[in-house]
């Protein structure tokens, strides 16, 4: 019996394999949606993020990697215990696909509450991807957010086990200059934070939305960036 057991098991881990859809990217959006994160700019996150996917640069950037497909979930985290997935695994291979993803982002509810554990929101991630039905030559963490960790597992740690598993976790600053809202410790400007902190992995790098460049034109700049896989050289190199 417990070798009929043995033999099953071995044949449905190798049968998920033999499912498992092949995709230049798996990426995750992890946004936030805390509590410093108002409806109007938890919308104007979800409607960049949206435009960027479904421009038609990014999608050709798609199309041009070398499988032509990547798959993508988003999700929305706040305190600890609070990480909510907005829109399960999508693959985007070309318009149709993205406008698929892009029209459930826009029309799902919100969902995350509480303050700002960006650990627990990449853990969740990680998970995400683990218990996916794709098989990505890249694993990619999108972390955008206008704050520092408040709580959760220590973000050294969750940050070192995400590494050691072969993510890039990349980040995008939500900097609002003279805004009163959090940025990282002692003043320390929040896309310092960000690349000191957060960031990891092969050319893992911080971009930066602020009064210059709209969240809409950081959102889709990283997000080629992160598609074309040529890191951030310009902006914060990994550590």
């Amino acid at each position: 019996m417990r070798l009929a057991l043995t033999s099953l098991l071995a044949f449905g881990l190798a049968m998920g394999a033999a499912r498992a859809e092949s995709v230049d990217l798996e990426l995750v959006f992890a946004a936030d949606g805390s509590g410093s994160i108002d409806d109007e700019e938890l919308r104007l996150q979800r409607k960049g993020w949206a435009d960027a996917l479904t421009s038609e640069d990014v999608l050709n950037g798609i199309r041009n990697g070398p499988l032509g497909v990547i798959a993508v979930a988003y999700m929305e985290w706040g305190g600890p215990s609070s990480q909510v997935l907005i829109v399960d695994w999508h693959v985007i291979r070309d318009a149709a696909s993205a406008q698929v993803f892009a029209d459930k982002l826009l029309s799902a509810p919100r969902g995350a509450y509480g303050y700002n554990s960006i650990s627990n929101a990449i853990d969740f991630s990680v998970r995400l991807v683990e218990t996916n039905a794709h098989d990505g030559t890249r694993k990619v963490i999108d972390v955008s957010g206008d704050g520092a960790n408040r709580g959760g597992r220590p973000l050294e740690e969750a940050r070192a086990d995400a590494l050691a598993k072969g993510f890039t976790i990349n980040a995008l600053a939500i900097r609002r200059p003279g805004s009163g809202r959090p940025g990282g410790p002692g003043g320390m400007p929040l896309e310092d934070y960000y690349g000191q902190n957060v960031i990891g992995g092969p050319g893992s790098f911080v971009e930066i939305a602020n009064e210059t460049q709209p969240f809409a034109v950081a959102a889709r700049r990283k997000l080629l960036t992160e598609i074309a896989d040529t890191g951030g050289a310009a902006r914060h190199a990994s550590r």
